[in-house]
């Protein structure tokens, strides 16, 4: 198993990645927004249902890519950098969005997990984190590599449902504000857009 440091190294990296916004982030806070604090909250438990699709098939698919081929596993690698650098360059990039209220649907409670389910397993944000950031702090040396990527999956579920949550439970504080706030969600770009190039700039000279 990896050390404690280095499962620590893992937790802040994870953290670092889960804060910044993707599909998953802005589905809840949408739903947190319409619907309040409880539809937030299914909607955090839909979204990490699917987590649970990404982390077995990293413990299956990981394993096998890391035993068969090296090269292999660095070009999903610098896949994962490439996909980073564009988030990071999109959120920089985008112009900001005239000032207007935003109504959203009410949906019921199913439909709330099982749309956040679908969000994440085809978030390609949490792919690219199973197939090229997790990898790095797997070490084949300390044993089996499924077990490995199963702990570090598991610490990126609990995680995720902390920040996830927190994220259901501000934007519903908060929902009139993020309605009619572009100069908010503007920020909250550019904050996301620094963080993004930050972690690819980390994968490129990460090693496993």
């Amino acid at each position: 198993m990896p050390d404690i440091s280095r499962l620590a190294l893992f937790c802040v990296a994870t953290l670092g990645l889960l804060v910044v916004p993707g599909p998953a982030v802005f589905y809840i806070v949408t739903r947190s927004v319409a619907q309040g604090r409880g539809a937030g909250m299914i909607s955090v438990l839909g979204v990490h249902a699917g987590s649970l699709v990404h982390i077995a098939a990293a413990a299956l698919g990981i394993s096998a890519l890391l035993a068969a081929s090296a090269t292999a596993f660095t070009v999903v690698k610098y896949v994962g950098v490439a996909y980073l650098l564009w988030l990071g360059a999109r959120k920089l990039m985008r112009r900001g969005e005239d000032e207007q209220q935003v109504e959203l649907p009410v949906q019921s409670k199913r439909r709330l997990f099982w749309e956040g389910f679908v969000v994440n397993v085809l978030n390609p944000k949490t792919a690219i984190f199973f197939l090229a950031f997790l990898p790095q702090f797997v070490v084949p040396a300390a044993g089996p590599v499924g077990p490995q990527i199963l702990l570090l999956g598991a610490l990126w579920l609990v995680l995720g449902v902390i920040s996830d949550g927190a994220y259901a439970l501000l934007s519903s504080a908060l929902a009139g504000r993020m309605r009619r706030s572009a100069r908010a969600r503007r920020r909250l770009d550019m904050g996301s857009g620094l963080v993004y190039l930050g972690l690819a700039a980390w994968l490129t000279t990460a090693k496993t």
